[in-house]
């Protein structure tokens, strides 16, 4: 298991918080999903043998929104 923080360019409505959380939550391997809306930052946590940090970006960048940077950090 890893944990991923995903930084994103700014979020202008609540409604892109849900949306993101949805589409990152339905990612095979992921689980608890938070997207924190003033600070521009979805974090999970993820099984890298079945998703990784970058498949995530894609997915929220899919959805219209820019990645600016992606950080992998392994847990015990």
């Amino acid at each position: 298991m890893a944990k991923v923080v995903l930084q994103l360019g700014e979020l202008t409505c609540p409604s892109c918080m849900t949306k993101i959380q949805k589409a990152v939550s339905n990612q095979d391997g992921v689980s608890d999903v938070k997207v924190m809306f003033n600070a521009g930052k979805v974090k999970a946590d993820i099984d890298e043998s079945k998703v990784t940090g970058e498949d995530l970006g894609k997915v929220i960048t899919e959805l219209g929104y820019e990645v600016k940077k992606i950080k992998t950090k392994e847990i015990a």
